[in-house]
């Protein structure tokens, strides 16, 4: 028996926080689309999953600049279309050691007395400087990517939850997609896939690496772990970046470090060892002392990483009509919205030169 077949504008593979965009912004400019995500909405084998985000504009390279002013834009616009703000400003601090430095938006260096002053919760190691952010904040991930699905479909959006893809080809008049629930036919395809990016994309298989990342998250409601004691916060460390993300609303406080397991997406995510706790707890107290970690929780998601730490956004060399949207590498869910309006403005062929710095054609040229 032959499997059915549909036809669409744009299918939208991945449905996590960048394909969710995607489907919404595409939905919006009256485009047909179909989304197709093999596990159920809001679950926890992927990268979007989770109450909080930090939000930050300071960034270590100018070249970020734009889509970082993008993505505040786009929590605006996201705000207006849901009636309420995902964004809540806390200011951010973020420490380094030596001459590396993050600038953008209102940041400025700052000394460690000032450090106390702007966040007295938190403490950083001696010898280390600080970048403040003024506009740093949390996002409600949660909140904001159930947003992204439910806007999107009641703007006209297909999204199909439970439905694996099995393959996918380009020809000359268009894009076929099959999958567990039969053939679907477009004229663009966006692979937003996470951690399935390097089976989404063989050609760049070796560029991608996932990690299995553990975060720990202290119990609400405690003074010190929230704004304006605590903020966003980072702090450079040999083994990797330890960041911060205050308490909001029912979300306690929470701290991860950007360093972990290589991991295949096949298998579920592990839960966290005992050791990885003990490991997260003492970075909390140390850098937030005077936390409560009874009843703390911790919990494991993957990253989805490239060699530079930036993601992969762009047209596919070699395949006509097929964007890329991935990889985005531990930092990519505050730039939700910016990705999305972008897959939406590259489908469109609106070009979008601010965006050559992620686009897959720099592995091209290596």
């Amino acid at each position: 028996m032959t499997a059915p077949s549909t036809e669409t504008d744009v299918v939208v593979l991945g449905l996590g926080i960048h394909g969710a965009a995607a489907s919404l912004e595409l939905a919006r400019r009256g485009l047909s689309v179909i989304g197709v995500e093999q596990f159920a909405p809001g679950h926890s084998r992927g990268s979007s999953h989770g109450a909080t985000r930090m939000i930050r504009r300071a960034y270590p390279n100018a070249v970020w600049n734009e889509l970082v002013s993008r993505a505040y834009d786009g929590w605006e616009r996201w705000a207006e279309i849901a009636g309420e703000s995902f964004y809540t400003a806390t200011t951010g601090l973020y420490a380094h050691r030596g001459s590396g430095t993050m600038q953008g938006g209102r940041s400025r260096p700052v000394g460690s007395a000032e450090v106390a002053e702007l966040m007295p919760s938190v403490s950083f190691p001696q010898g280390y400087e600080a970048v403040f952010d003024l506009d740093a904040g949390v996002l409600k991930a949660e909140k904001a990517l159930a947003f992204a699905h439910r806007a999107a479909q009641e703007h006209g959006a297909e999204l199909r939850f439970g439905e694996r893809v099995e393959a996918w080809s380009t020809d000359g008049g268009g894009v076929t997609v099959t999958t567990s629930g039969g053939s679907i036919r477009a004229s663009r395809l966006v692979l937003a896939g996470g951690a399935w990016a390097p089976k989404l994309m063989p050609r760049y298989a070796e560029q991608f690496e996932v990690w299995r990342i553990v975060t720990l998250s202290a119990r609400p409601g405690q003074e010190v772990g929230q704004p304006p004691q605590l903020g966003s916060f980072s702090v450079d460390l040999p083994e990797g970046l330890v960041f911060g993300v205050p308490a909001i609303g029912q979300a306690g406080a929470k701290v991860g470090i950007d360093a972990g397991l290589v991991w295949d997406p096949e298998v579920p995510v592990a839960e966290p060892t005992q050791a990885e706790v003990s490991r997260l707890a003492a970075l909390f107290e140390s850098f937030v002392p005077g936390i409560d970690l009874t009843g703390a929780e911790a919990v494991a998601c993957l990253y989805t990483m490239t060699p530079d730490k930036r993601f992969v956004v762009g047209a596919l060399p070699g395949e006509p009509g097929v964007i890329a949207a991935a990889a985005c590498s531990g930092h990519g869910f505050k730039f939700g919205p910016a990705i999305g309006a972008a897959v939406a403005d590259l489908v469109q062929g609106v070009p979008r030169p601010d965006l050559d710095f992620v686009s897959p054609e720099r592995w091209e040229a290596a």
